[in-house]
């Protein structure tokens, strides 16, 4: 794909740009959607280090290769797919924004569970 324009609310988190609020200059955002790709995920765990927080995203499932009657119950299998490393600044401003995204779903469509239970 080419690059895009998108002037829609667009929040951009990263590094040295300027805050939207006080009466900064406005910046225009060129989306370069070539090497996009989609991946769907289930489950994550977060690495921490001094300068930077590491997510890794993948996919849970039943270990598809466990050895029966080698006891201790079910096995989980956590592929692992992607890999995001980002500074804390960038991360806070993350967990700000994804808040944000849920709070108005929530207002919209009710509380969303977090633990596993019957579908809606």
């Amino acid at each position: 794909m080419a690059e895009e324009k998108d002037q829609a609310n667009m929040r951009i988190g990263g590094e040295g740009q300027p805050a939207a609020a006080g009466g900064q200059q406005s910046v225009q955002v060129l989306l370069d959607e070539r090497e996009l790709r989609t991946m769907y995920t289930n489950a994550y765990r977060i690495h921490t280090a001094a300068e930077e927080v590491v997510i890794d995203l993948g996919f849970n499932m039943p270990n598809p290769n466990q050895q029966q009657g080698q006891g201790g119950g079910a096995q989980l299998l956590f592929k692992v797919t992607d890999r995001i490393i980002m500074s804390y600044p960038n991360a806070k401003r993350l967990a700000g924004s994804l808040q944000q995204l849920i709070t108005r779903y929530e207002q919209q469509f009710g509380q969303i569970p977090t633990q596993p239970g019957p579908r809606r």
